[in-house]
Protein backbone atom coordinates (compact mmCIF):
# COMPACT_ATOMS: atom_id res chain seq x y z
CA UNK A 1 0.00 0.00 0.00
CA UNK A 2 1.36 3.52 -1.09
CA UNK A 3 2.17 5.88 1.95
CA UNK A 4 -0.23 8.95 1.14
CA UNK A 5 2.48 11.42 2.53
CA UNK A 6 5.36 9.87 0.70
CA UNK A 7 3.04 10.13 -2.30
CA UNK A 8 1.56 13.81 -1.70
CA UNK A 9 5.20 14.74 -1.28
CA UNK A 10 6.12 13.62 -4.35
CA UNK A 11 3.12 15.16 -6.17
CA UNK A 12 3.78 18.74 -4.89
CA UNK A 13 7.81 18.44 -5.45
CA UNK A 14 7.14 17.18 -9.34
CA UNK A 15 4.58 20.43 -9.34
CA UNK A 16 7.10 22.47 -8.49
CA UNK A 17 9.75 21.18 -10.19
CA UNK A 18 10.44 23.90 -13.20
CA UNK A 19 13.65 25.60 -13.25
CA UNK A 20 15.54 22.06 -12.02
CA UNK A 21 14.09 19.45 -14.41
CA UNK A 22 17.54 18.41 -15.94
CA UNK A 23 18.79 15.65 -13.78
CA UNK A 24 21.88 17.31 -13.84
CA UNK A 25 20.49 20.22 -11.80
CA UNK A 26 18.79 18.22 -9.47
CA UNK A 27 21.84 16.18 -9.12
CA UNK A 28 23.57 19.19 -8.32
CA UNK A 29 21.33 20.53 -6.08
CA UNK A 30 20.70 17.56 -4.32
CA UNK A 31 24.68 17.63 -3.72
CA UNK A 32 24.22 21.36 -2.88
CA UNK A 33 21.51 20.36 -0.22
CA UNK A 34 23.34 17.88 1.57
CA UNK A 35 26.33 20.31 1.58
CA UNK A 36 23.70 23.02 3.32
CA UNK A 37 23.04 20.23 6.13
CA UNK A 38 26.64 19.39 6.85
CA UNK A 39 27.65 22.76 6.90
CA UNK A 40 24.91 23.99 9.21
CA UNK A 41 25.42 21.10 11.86
CA UNK A 42 28.89 22.22 11.66
CA UNK A 43 27.54 26.01 12.71
CA UNK A 44 25.73 24.96 15.61
CA UNK A 45 28.90 23.23 17.00
CA UNK A 46 31.40 25.88 15.86
CA UNK A 47 29.43 29.28 15.89
CA UNK A 48 26.76 28.59 18.52
CA UNK A 49 27.80 25.64 20.74
CA UNK A 50 24.83 24.20 21.37
CA UNK A 51 26.39 20.98 20.71
CA UNK A 52 29.97 19.75 20.57
CA UNK A 53 31.89 16.83 19.62
CA UNK A 54 34.21 15.06 21.35
CA UNK A 55 35.62 12.37 19.16
CA UNK A 56 38.21 9.99 19.53
CA UNK A 57 38.47 6.53 18.63
CA UNK A 58 36.62 3.98 20.27
CA UNK A 59 37.94 0.95 22.30
CA UNK A 60 36.83 -2.34 20.93
CA UNK A 61 37.60 -5.61 23.27
CA UNK A 62 38.74 -8.37 21.11
CA UNK A 63 35.71 -10.36 22.62
CA UNK A 64 33.68 -8.38 21.39
CA UNK A 65 30.39 -9.39 20.19
CA UNK A 66 28.86 -7.95 16.27
CA UNK A 67 25.70 -7.32 18.85
CA UNK A 68 28.44 -5.41 21.58
CA UNK A 69 29.02 -3.12 19.05
CA UNK A 70 25.91 -0.70 19.25
CA UNK A 71 26.54 0.03 23.22
CA UNK A 72 30.56 0.16 22.40
CA UNK A 73 29.88 2.74 19.89
CA UNK A 74 28.76 6.31 20.42
CA UNK A 75 27.69 9.45 18.55
CA UNK A 76 30.68 11.75 19.45
CA UNK A 77 28.00 13.87 19.60
CA UNK A 78 27.41 15.86 23.28
CA UNK A 79 24.59 18.48 24.08
CA UNK A 80 21.86 19.35 22.10
CA UNK A 81 20.48 21.16 19.64
CA UNK A 82 18.85 24.96 20.59
CA UNK A 83 15.65 25.70 18.98
CA UNK A 84 17.29 28.08 16.33
CA UNK A 85 19.98 25.27 15.20
CA UNK A 86 17.28 22.45 15.01
CA UNK A 87 15.19 25.15 12.76
CA UNK A 88 17.84 25.84 10.37
CA UNK A 89 19.09 22.21 10.41
CA UNK A 90 15.13 20.75 9.76
CA UNK A 91 14.94 23.33 7.09
CA UNK A 92 17.89 22.52 5.18
CA UNK A 93 17.42 18.69 5.42
CA UNK A 94 13.62 19.30 4.27
CA UNK A 95 15.30 20.74 0.98
CA UNK A 96 17.80 17.74 0.91
CA UNK A 97 14.61 15.65 1.14
CA UNK A 98 13.26 18.06 -2.06
CA UNK A 99 16.32 16.73 -4.27
CA UNK A 100 16.01 13.63 -3.32
CA UNK A 101 12.35 13.41 -3.85
CA UNK A 102 13.04 15.25 -7.34
CA UNK A 103 15.35 12.95 -8.11
CA UNK A 104 12.81 9.55 -8.04
CA UNK A 105 10.23 11.64 -9.46
CA UNK A 106 12.79 11.92 -12.58
CA UNK A 107 14.03 8.88 -12.62
CA UNK A 108 10.08 7.32 -12.49
CA UNK A 109 10.64 6.10 -8.88
CA UNK A 110 8.28 5.81 -6.16
CA UNK A 111 9.56 7.84 -3.19
CA UNK A 112 7.15 5.45 -0.52
CA UNK A 113 8.69 2.02 -2.45
CA UNK A 114 12.35 3.06 -2.20
CA UNK A 115 11.46 3.88 1.56
CA UNK A 116 9.68 0.68 2.01
CA UNK A 117 12.75 -1.65 0.35
CA UNK A 118 15.09 0.51 2.44
CA UNK A 119 12.99 -0.95 5.66
CA UNK A 120 12.69 -4.15 4.70
CA UNK A 121 16.36 -4.64 3.61
CA UNK A 122 17.33 -3.07 7.49
CA UNK A 123 14.30 -4.98 9.24
CA UNK A 124 15.86 -8.23 7.17
CA UNK A 125 19.47 -7.73 7.59
CA UNK A 126 19.01 -6.20 10.93
CA UNK A 127 22.65 -5.72 11.96
CA UNK A 128 24.16 -7.05 9.47
CA UNK A 129 23.24 -4.05 7.13
CA UNK A 130 26.24 -2.60 7.46
CA UNK A 131 25.79 0.36 4.89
Amino acid sequence: MKDLACQQFQDTVADYLIRHQSILDILSKSQEANARVNRAVVKAVTDCGCVSINAEKSPLPPDASLSDLKQLRESHLNGTLCTNCRDIIERELGKSLFYLTALCHSLDLDLADVLQKEQNKISTLRMFNMT
